[in-house]
């Protein structure tokens, strides 16, 4: 249980919030970069704040603040050149620094023309994913996780906007009993009902659990009922990459779970997928990796249920807005939870001293390829849990779905 106290510090991410402060110092994906075509503006929402992405006519992406400097009025509804914005009040030009390049009305000579800024944020794009940085300068480096560099893979990238908020997201990622419930009990009832297939190896009992803190994060293992610690489950386990990701997967399936907070209230949940062939074949090139939206509720406003994903979201949404973490009642197979909010707290007192936090690079010697553990025996079973898990799970609305099961 924490105080009211705790439960703010860790929930809220605006301007000048504890979180909000750690949570800056990190890279965001906020869109996949096959939505940002030429000429493009995206209207965004980042840690609370009212952003503008856009992509000028050269392929240059850039990024700032949602409201021109001059009146107020929003550069979401502005146009792009071959230099960058222009506000649609009054036509003012910006670049991607901020810098103005032009105010029509003014005198040719107006010292506003080197004196007015927009406030503008550093972009970057990496494996089809456009990053933003809102955090103090000098910005660390991007990192190249092994998903977003490896060769002969394709990827697809699925995403969804969840009405809660991001630190329920991610303690449901150190939170394996829940799997052998939700994900075994409750679905193999539901999808029984429907006359669907239904999985049995979530069922299994999770005898041993343990959690370990290394270099980027935190490593979750478990030894299922019939099982050992020579199992992949246990001996390589999966990460918590901090402070908002998880990586799952097995065999030839890699992912990422990706959750950006909005706001207080809202969190953007990117699943990043990457899918190796299997030995002897080769993957196609991809001209772009492309993104689609992951449905989580039915025609009628109820929670999809049917799948691992939609599961999640149901637990995740229902706890509410914010999760009221001064009633709840932690038990002992709750210890990975407990952990992740020691690891914050601890994370949020090193900032105060002008500290890194845990998994800032800065040297690009460490940043060619960053290789992450996950088990690949998942559950014992191998490719079979692959091609049943993109039935099961969010996969199964993939635009290229045919294809990864053909390449496998």
């Amino acid at each position: 249980m924490l105080t009211t106290r705790q439960q703010e510090k860790l929930t809220r991410v605006g301007p000048g919030t504890p979180m909000g402060e750690l949570l800056r110092r990190y890279w965001m994906p906020v869109l996949a970069s096959c939505d940002l075509k030429n000429g493009s503006i995206h209207k965004i929402r980042l840690f609370s704040e009212n952003l503008v992405v856009y992509r000028d006519l050269r392929g240059k992406a850039g990024v700032m603040e949602e409201h021109c400097p001059h009146r107020g009025a929003s550069l979401a509804y502005g146009c792009v050149d071959n230099e960058g914005i222009r506000c649609p009040y009054h036509g003012w030009k910006f670049d991607a620094s901020g810098k103005c390049l032009e105010l029509p009305a003014e005198p040719a000579n107006s010292k506003l023309l080197k004196t007015v800024r927009a406030k503008a944020y550093e972009i970057q794009e990496l494996g089809g994913l456009v990053f933003v940085y809102l955090g103090p300068k000098p910005a660390p480096l991007l990192p190249r996780y092994d998903l977003f560099v490896w060769e002969n893979v394709i990827r697809d990238i699925g995403y969804a906007l969840l009405p809660c908020n991001w630190l329920q997201i991610m303690e449901n990622s150190v939170d394996p009993h829940h799997v052998e419930w939700l994900h075994g009990h409750q679905l193999a009832a539901i999808r029984g009902k429907k006359g669907s297939s239904v999985p049995t190896h979530y069922r299994r009992r999770q005898i041993k659990t343990g959690f370990d803190v290394f270099e980027h994060g935190i490593i979750k293992r478990r030894v299922l009922e019939g099982g050992s610690e020579e199992d992949d489950d246990w001996k390589i386990g999966h990460p918590l990459v901090f402070p908002n990701m998880v990586r799952v997967g097995s065999w030839h399936q890699h992912r990422l779970q990706i959750r950006v907070p909005v706001d207080d209230t809202h969190t953007l949940h990117f699943w990043y997928s990457c899918y190796q062939p299997a030995k002897g074949k080769k993957a196609p090139k991809q001209k772009s990796i492309p993104g689609y939206e992951v449905p989580w509720k039915d025609k009628h406003g109820d929670f999809l249920v049917d799948f691992v994903d939609g599961q999640d979201i149901m637990s995740w949404v229902t706890q509410g807005a914010i999760a009221d973490r001064t009633r709840e009642k932690l038990a002992s197979s709750d210890r990975g939870i407990a952990l992740l909010r020691r690891l914050l707290f601890k994370q949020l007192e090193k900032i105060k001293t002008g500290k890194d936090p845990l998994g800032i690079i800065r040297k690009s010697g460490k940043n060619k390829i960053i290789e992450l553990p996950q088990e690949k025996e998942k559950f014992g079973r191998g490719k079979a849990f692959l091609v049943e898990s993109m039935e099961m799970g969010h996969a199964r609305y993939s635009p290229i779905r045919n294809l990864i099961l053909k390449i496998l």
